[in-house]
């Protein structure tokens, strides 16, 4: 331990941040957490944002996690500022982003009495944190942030809350920041077992039709390249998971695209029809696996994953693997050289090539609307193309999200942002302004719904303020696209509920997104003819200085396919409204 001056609890938890590695927190000011704002005005290693709502706090700590990979910090005061951040931990949680919330508590001797703001967000976060702490002692202050962030960043990443109470941060202690770590029930395993490595390997070289299943967790452990090593010395098919876009580069001839429910017919039927899905860092979620029980049927299962609780909770791995992914293909790629000196070699040919056919006959696409008005697939797919395979593009939740997974190619890790496990609408904006901080010579682009982009969008302000000029693109079809859908396809078109525009508006759109982002010191732009995309692009590509808002309105009954209906079998797939693949019976 390393010995300093008396502090007090407050000094201490910003001299913790600073030791741990925080260079910017998120956050909001009040009562209980107050204590520690004063110190952090004299900080000169942490940059404070302050955001307009806790919730855009939690938000951006993750937007910048994701887009750096380092761990990413938000905090709150007590009460209503800790439970507004529960949505974005529970975000976090979903998706293993590794991020520390600090919250303030009420005083020690006021816990468990109602007191004013008071919450009891330890037990709130139980379910969605990777671990959480109250800190009554301004001793442990140093430990508990050490330990939070070690936590947060290991293993399978993840939210770790540190709630403080207002008394700790007030009494005076000694800084000690810890050289060690005792934590002896906490022992992620990150090397994978020789065996079941070996396994794998005869697995691969024994199927015929055998796909690389590839979720977030390649994202996190940043195996990319070691993916490609893999997917090119086998000339296995690949499909990457929403939360994997970019894992692979979409132009990669092995590459099928993103599986589920709304995956491409390649990715879908390719898992379908498999004899062995190789799966790395990925969990068998219901929207990649459809109806559970006919999800690929006759496909054995080989299963790695940093977290043991993953491997068989949804589907029963043949081989499981327990391990970093970047180890695991690494130790796996060795295994199959192995195996290829043996002698043994995989043939796939015939699956590759009825596969590339399945590809050319439903490939992704859209239809035009006839009235003339704007696809939102063209928008999105311009926009992909304008600003580049080095942009980030980050997501809200729903239509939108799912022609930006399609419409914009993606060839880097890092590069796409979203909610996925969670699916929360409001993520886009303020998690795009975490990532511009984290990667700010970036070009960032939030492509948010119109109904996403007002739940949030106060945090605009924020970007203005703080001179963090993202790029917003409002696909705005004046509904809740993704509901309305489904009450296209499902409730017999009875709209109840999804229309954001009142049928007796008489004085134009409400709001005026132009007008809104003028007010909150952005560049406001319009557009809705399809001649005009490309020259409105480019002239928010142009503005550098302060965040740009695009209104792009769009037809309003465009729809997402290819489509899954939710229970159904991942069989049921249908191309468009009507129109479901016709597969070759032959054998493969």
């Amino acid at each position: 331990m390393t010995d300093a001056a008396q502090v007090t609890g407050a000094q201490s938890l910003i001299k913790s941040l600073e030791a741990a590695g925080a260079d910017t927190v998120f956050g909001i000011p009040g009562g209980a957490i107050l204590p520690a704002y004063d110190p952090l005005y004299d900080s000169v290693r942490i940059r404070h944002i302050l955001v307009r709502h806790e919730q855009g706090a939690g938000h951006a700590a993750a937007g910048y996690a994701s887009a750096t990979g380092r761990v990413g910090v938000c905090m709150a005061t007590s009460g209503p500022g800790a439970t507004n951040l529960v949505t974005p931990i529970a975000d976090a949680y979903m998706d293993s982003v590794p991020m520390v919330a600090v919250t303030g508590q009420v005083a020690s001797s006021s816990i468990g009495t109602d007191a004013f703001q008071e919450a009891d967000i330890r037990g709130i976060t139980m379910p969605i944190t990777k671990h959480n702490f109250l800190v009554t002692d301004p001793d442990e202050i140093p430990r508990t942030v050490a330990e939070a962030f070690y936590i947060a960043s290991t293993g399978r990443p993840g939210p770790v809350l540190v709630d403080v109470s207002k008394d700790a941060m007030q009494r005076l202690t000694t800084f000690r920041w810890p050289t060690e770590l005792q934590l002896p029930g906490y022992r992620p395993v990150t090397r994978p077992h020789a065996k079941q490595v070996r396994e794998a390997a005869r697995l691969i070289t024994e199927a015929r039709r055998p796909v690389l299943y590839v979720g977030g967790g390649v994202i996190r452990a940043g195996a990319s390249q070691e993916l490609r090593v893999l997917a090119e010395m086998t000339g296995i098919p690949v499909v990457t998971t929403l939360m994997a876009r970019g894992a692979f580069p979409d132009s990669h001839p092995q590459h099928l695209g993103m599986p589920g429910m709304h995956g491409t017919v390649a990715a879908v039927a390719g898992l379908q029809r498999s004899d062995l899905i190789v799966s790395l860092g990925a969990r068998f979620d219901d929207r990649v696996t459809g109806n559970l029980d006919s999800f690929a049927p006759n496909a054995r299962i080989v299963h790695a994953d940093i977290d043991p609780a993953e491997i068989g909770k949804n589907r029963h791995a043949d081989v499981p693997i327990v391990g970093d992914a970047r180890e695991v293909i690494a130790d796996l790629i060795v295994a199959l050289q192995a195996e290829t000196e043996a002698g043994h070699h995989g043939d796939y040919d015939a699956w590759t090539s009825w596969l590339t056919g399945v590809t050319a006959k439903y490939p992704l696409g859209y239809d035009q609307p006839t009235d003339g008005s704007l696809a939102p697939q063209y928008v999105i797919e311009r926009l992909g193309k304008i600003a580049g395979p080095d942009a980030v593009y980050v997501a809200g939740v729903g239509q939108h999200q799912m022609w930006a997974a399609h419409f914009v190619g993606y060839e880097k890790p890092g590069t796409w942002i979203n909610s996925g496990g969670l699916g929360t609408m409001g993520f886009s904006v303020p998690a795009a302004m975490g990532a511009k901080v984290g990667r700010p010579d970036a070009t960032v682009w939030s492509i948010d719904g119109d109904g996403c982009f007002q739940m949030t969008n106060q945090e605009l302000a924020t970007c203005a303020l703080e001179g963090i000029p993202i790029k917003v693109a409002v696909i705005n079809n004046e509904s809740l696209g993704m509901v309305r859908q489904w009450q296209t396809l499902f409730y017999n078109e009875r709209y109840s509920n999804t229309d954001l525009q009142s049928l007796r508006r008489t004085r134009g759109r409400i709001p005026d997104f132009v007008k809104l982002a003028e007010a909150y010191g952005c560049v406001g732009l319009a557009c809705d003819s399809p001649d005009e995309v490309d020259a409105t692009i480019n002239k928010a590509m142009e503005i550098d200085d302060v965040p740009v808002v695009v209104d792009f309105r769009v037809h309003r009954d465009a729809m997402v396919w290819p489509m899954v209906a939710a229970g159904t079998s991942n069989d049921d797939i249908k191309y468009a409204r009507d129109m479901a693949p016709e597969f070759e019976k032959d054998d493969l």
